[in-house]
C-alpha cells in the first residue's frame, strides 16, 4: 500500500472541527478566552507531533475499521490545521491583550471555516489547491 496517501478518517476530522466550533462559541458565550486553548494546543501537537489529543479520542468512539471511513489527505488537513492553530493562536493573543477587533476577526474566520468545512466546503482545501497550482505555475 505505497501507492495509498495517508489518510485521516473523516469522522476524525469533523471531531476535531467541532471543538473548534463549540470552543469559539462557548468564549463567546462565556467570555472565557482560555477555552480557546484547548483546540489551540490539541491542533499545534497534531501538526508539530502528528498526535491530535482530540482526534485521538474521537477514535475511541469509531465503531468499524479505520480504513472503511471516507479518507481525508494527511497533508490538507495538516495544512488546514495550521491556519486553524495560527487563527486560534491569534485569538487568544488578542483576547488576552484586550484587543476586542483582533481577538473577535480571528476566533470568528476560525469557527466560520471549521462550520463550512462541517458542511463540505474546506475553505482551507481551496485555499492549499490555489497555493500549489500557483507554485506549479510559476516553477
Amino acid at each position: 500500500m505505497g501507492n495509498v496517501p495517508d489518510s485521516i478518517p473523516r469522522p476524525l476530522v469533523r471531531a476535531n472541527q467541532w471543538v473548534i466550533v463549540i470552543s469559539v462559541i462557548l468564549v463567546w458565550i462565556t467570555g472565557v478566552y482560555w477555552i480557546l486553548a484547548i483546540p489551540l494546543l490539541a491542533g499545534a501537537m497534531g501538526v508539530f507531533f502528528d498526535f491530535n489529543p482530540i482526534m485521538r479520542f474521537a477514535k475511541l468512539f469509531l465503531r468499524k475499521p479505520m480504513t472503511a471511513y471516507i479518507p481525508e489527505e494527511k497533508a490538507g488537513q495538516k495544512f488546514n490545521q495550521l491556519m486553524a492553530v495560527s487563527f486560534l493562536l491569534l485569538a487568544l493573543i488578542g483576547y488576552s491583550f484586550e484587543w476586542p477587533v483582533v481577538a473577535y476577526l480571528f476566533s470568528a474566520m476560525v469557527g466560520i471555516a471549521a462550520f463550512v468545512a462541517i458542511l463540505g466546503f474546506c475553505v482551507g482545501c481551496f485555499i492549499r489547491f490555489q497555493w500549489l497550482r500557483y507554485r506549479q505555475r510559476h516553477s
